[in-house]
């Protein structure tokens, strides 16, 4: 017997529980929950959520997303352009200003390497990294990736295509912990890290 009183009701339910994280039980609620709203209110709620699928873009040089197709950080004046820190997704971008420790740029990955997953270098930003350092332009690449198998595999591997370049690679300082993600690092943690980066030869060869 179908528990719902009304199928518009049900096709609500199950489209929310699409979503990543949400169970048809909290879909119930946050459906009765808009169903208590005006409808102006779930009208402009409905108006975001397309928007935003139709209307945000990809920075066409960090990747990060963007309104325009130059995000505000990378037309920004007063950003460090000889930096650019290197990042698996646009949360840790987010977490990292958060901190207000860094001034420099970005480059969104969109992953990492993981080829359990099917994901390789070809289905990552890596080769535009690359062509951003070949400009001459950057100076230093911070890798600021998961401190997990995947993300160390990611940094060595970035590191060896851009050893042809003069430009030196560091990474964040290990204040975050093994296996940890940076989007829930305290944003003191987060900070210090950036501030502490370390050239990442030194990690090969086992320094700390």
């Amino acid at each position: 017997m179908n528990p719902y009183p009304s199928r518009l009701l049900e096709n609500a339910v199950s489209e929310l529980a699409r979503l990543p994280g949400i169970g048809r039980k909290t879909a119930l609620r946050l459906a009765l929950h808009l169903l208590k709203q005006d409808v102006e209110a779930v009208e402009a709620f409905g108006s975001a959520i397309v928007r935003l699928r139709k209307e945000v873009v990809y920075c066409r040089e960090c990747h990060n997303i963007s309104d325009t197709e130059l995000c505000p950080i990378c037309s920004g004046g007063k950003r460090d352009r000889r930096i650019v820190c290197v990042t698996e997704n646009i949360r840790d971008v987010m977490a990292i200003e958060k901190t207000g420790q860094f001034s420099g740029l970005y480059h969104v990955l969109g992953g990492i390497l993981s080829p359990v997953e099917g994901i390789g270098p070809g289905e990552l930003t890596i080769e535009q990294l690359v062509t951003r350092i070949a400009t001459g332009e950057i100076r230093e690449v911070i890798l600021a990736l998961p401190t997990t198998i995947e993300g160390d595999t990611t940094n060595f591997y970035i590191y060896k295509r851009l050893k042809e370049f003069p430009v030196q690679v560091t990474t964040i300082a290990r204040g975050i912990s093994i296996g940890d993600e940076l989007e829930y690092t305290d944003e003191v943690t987060l900070g210090r890290s950036i501030l502490h980066r370390t050239p990442y030869e030194n990690l090969l060869a086992g320094k700390r």
